[in-house]
């Protein structure tokens, strides 16, 4: 099959890596990809909201199967367009993107079908959320409700900062995603990320993964879209997560399926893990980034047959195996994310460094300058190693970071921490 991959960071490099592998895969296109991507295949200069001209380069390049990376794609319907020209495409549609696109959506979702979640109320006025807060207290957690790339979320400590997130949000510093505001109660326990591959009727687990929020060493500083993640999470034992496919993950596909829009695709679902059992926080309707980049390098199952079968509607037939190996990823980011950022700085050493035994350098936020392998965003490559347990693949990955010659850049010296300080 010709593929056509849209996206340009570093959980598109991962498929890229992933699908190239597959022996399904004649050839690769990715849209607008990345100097990372470009190792896999080729890249395609083009705008991707633009639904129109991706539809014309599926035709030109006579594609078979398109894969969505991105959530902005997927919520503004491109999986819908496709199918209208005719052309297969992975991922949901808008109207079943939407899990991920309005977080009042997915919270009146779990109300209705029972399944487990924080306490919520919506605000769309700001003078209202505020009493709200007055009454209920601090911590707290506010939540734009629509999209803003990683940064809609904030877990206030106090009050003051609960009110400034609320006025900052409704008062338009997300623009259209903060229109509308969700306020949730703080939920106490342990975060895991849990992955389902999905075809509207029938699920199958894709990995477990945590994954690192915050900027700075200790779980300090503000949100990020995430500084580093591992896989598997052994917080998420065998019998969590029957529990969660059985509380969550089904629960939700039977709701939209009765809804009447089924969710084919990938259901990433982040959770709490709570003395109560665990509780649905969000949803994704993608690959994570960078938890894409410790799952994908451990699946041993065709990537691209599993999700053909998943569009296909035949997910029953299909079963993912997964290496013995653990895999960590640390991220290395611009100096100033996650917020503004200098573009152009000189990366060395990325090519020396992937050619080591069991290490994957995945290139997010880069560009090349002639020659010269240039950052290009904040967060701007994932340093992924694997090794038996996930101490050795730390070590493996920090000691590969310290190969890289970026003093522009910088990166979390602590990822991994909560599972190596359960190992023996």
């Amino acid at each position: 099959m010709n593929i056509l991959l849209i996206g340009s960071g570093g959980r598109e490099h991962a498929l890229a890596r992933a699908i190239q592998a597959s022996p399904l895969c004649t050839r690769l296109v990715t849209a607008p990809g990345n100097p990372g991507t470009a190792q896999h295949g080729t890249n395609a200069a083009i705008d991707i909201t633009d639904h129109a001209a991706i539809t014309e380069l599926c035709r030109r390049e006579a594609v078979d199967f398109v894969v969505v990376g991105p959530e902005a794609p997927l919520v503004a319907g491109l999986v819908d367009d496709l199918a209208a020209a005719g052309i297969k495409a992975f991922g949901p549609t808008g109207a079943a993107a939407q899990l991920e696109g309005s977080k009042a959506f997915t919270k009146e979702l779990a109300r209705e079908f029972d399944i487990p979640t924080a306490a919520f109320v919506r605000f769309t006025d700001a003078a209202a959320a505020k009493a709200y807060l007055g009454e209920r207290g601090a911590p707290i957690v506010i939540k734009a409700d629509g999209l803003a790339a990683g940064k809609g979320v904030v877990v206030a400590a106090t009050l003051e900062e609960a009110e400034e997130a609320v006025e900052s949000m409704l008062g338009g510093s997300l623009g259209q995603a903060g229109a509308e505001v969700v306020i949730e109660e703080c939920l106490v326990g342990e975060e895991a990320s849990f992955f389902a591959l999905c075809d509207g009727s029938h699920a199958v687990p894709l990995g477990t993964a945590q994954d690192h929020k915050r900027v700075h060493d200790g779980d300090r500083g503000p949100n990020t879209g995430g500084m580093g993640a591992y896989s598997p999470a052994p917080v998420l034992t065998p019998a969590l997560e029957t529990e969660v496919m059985e509380t969550i993950i089904l629960p939700t596909l039977d709701g939209m399926r009765q809804r009447g829009t089924p969710f084919t695709g990938i259901l990433y679902a982040g959770l709490m893990l709570t003395a109560e059992g665990p509780k649905l926080i969000e949803y994704n309707t993608r690959f994570g980034d960078p938890e894409a980049e410790v799952i994908l390098p451990r699946m041993r199952t065709d990537i691209v047959a599993a999700m053909v079968a998943a569009v296909d509607g035949v997910l029953d037939e299909v079963r993912i195996s997964w290496s013995d190996f653990a895999a960590l990823t640390v991220v290395m980011a611009a100096k100033g994310y996650p917020g503004a950022v200098e573009k152009g700085s000189v990366i060395r050493g990325v090519e020396e460094v992937g050619r080591r035994d069991q290490v994957i350098v995945f290139q997010a936020g880069t560009a090349l300058r002639g020659e010269d392998l240039v950052a290009n965003g904040g967060r701007v490559l994932a340093v992924t190693a694997l090794g038996p347990t996930i101490r050795e693949a730390q070590e493996k990955a920090y000691e590969a970071v310290r190969g890289i010659d970026w003093p522009e850049g910088f990166y979390r010296t602590d990822i991994g921490w909560r599972a190596v300080a359960r190992e023996p």
